[in-house]
């Protein structure tokens, strides 16, 4: 390794041409860490709250975005036993992927799936790690039960449809064109929904209700998640793109006796994370590597490219996820 790298930064709060190209010192790794020599790096709607000024890192983290990558290990720190030098990885990071060289705790690493190449493989942990933890962990998805996931053409929507069909789910995805919808179809959704023509309470109810509902929209979909329940019915939050802030009738969370949840994956423990990283590889990664489960990738853009790749996943108008190629 040289002792500089190339990386992306974030000048200052703002738009994606607040990401500019800088050198930085290769990070070097603690004890319980790994140095990665990254080949690709997920791109993901974390990155632009950070950007923007609304999302900081952890105390200790890189200041660099980038959640998630995947290249070849090349240092590792005392106390690690797994990875070992060489080995080809996907791992979850608390920051600083936009790089060349990034570090992250050797817990957080997954190997790359059999059959699957580093570019797929850096699709992997930001939304597997979301979608198991909050899909079946806190909302506790069974098989038969009817899971509706909004933004389901997006990275997460699209893991948490292939997952929670595989998983034996009655699946249900809003979207937001014909386009999108037949993705998420494609993917093992029952129903799609256009959330522009449709309304996706009165397809739900007709149904008898969502057991589970994931929803990163907010706004004023949170009552409208709450009409759209099942009895016992569950709602797990995890972003806020048309805001956190609602008014909301508690007396139906009482009587229909519901339940409303909602975590962010990136200010948990390391021990929790490294926990995740465990269930993945037991239960998740056989559906990988036998092919019944898959990324869905949208498009490439390369390091220096970083606030294009923002500014198109801003529009929204992407399926499934977007990657950099550093290497």
């Amino acid at each position: 390794m040289t002792d500089t790298m190339r990386a992306v930064e974030i000048s200052e709060p703002g738009g994606p041409e607040m990401l500019r190209a800088t050198t930085r010192p290769v990070p070097v790794a603690r004890h319980g860490e790994v140095v990665i020599r990254v080949a690709w790096a997920g791109v993901n709607r974390p990155d632009a709250l950070q950007r923007a000024g609304s999302y900081a890192p952890p105390k200790g983290a890189s200041d660099l975005p980038g959640l998630e990558a995947s290249g070849e290990v090349v240092a590792v720190g005392p106390g690690v036993r797994w990875p070992a030098v060489g080995d080809a990885v996907c791992a979850l990071l608390p920051g600083g992927g936009y790089a060349e060289y990034v570090a992250t705790p050797a817990a957080h690493c997954l190997p790359v799936p059999a059959g699957m190449d580093l570019r797929e493989a850096a699709c992997l942990p930001e939304t597997f790690y979301t979608v198991w933890t909050n899909v079946f962990e806190r909302g506790g998805l069974q098989a038969g039960e009817r899971f509706l996931v909004h933004g389901g053409s997006s990275g997460i929507g699209t893991t948490a449809i292939q997952l929670a069909s595989a998983f034996g789910a009655r699946v249900f995805a809003a979207a937001g064109s014909p386009e999108k919808c037949n993705a998420c179809l494609a993917l093992g959704a029952e129903r799609a929904i256009n959330y522009r023509d449709e309304d996706f309470v009165s397809v739900l109810r007709e149904e008898g209700g969502a057991n589970l509902i994931l929803d990163m929209v907010g706004g004023d979909y949170l009552p409208r998640n709450v009409k759209a329940l099942a009895d016992e019915g569950r709602l797990v939050q995890i972003a806020f793109l048309q805001g956190p802030k609602v008014e909301l009738n508690f007396a139906q969370v009482m009587t229909r006796r519901l339940t409303i949840t909602g975590s962010t994956l990136r200010p948990q423990s390391d021990l929790a994370k490294a926990r995740i990283a465990e269930a993945l590889r037991k239960t998740v990664w056989p559906l990988l590597e036998s092919g019944r489960v898959a990324p869905v990738m949208d498009s490439v853009y390369a390091l220096d490219e970083a606030s294009k790749a923002h500014a198109h996943m801003e529009r929204s108008g992407h399926i499934g996820k977007i990657v950099l190629k550093v290497a």
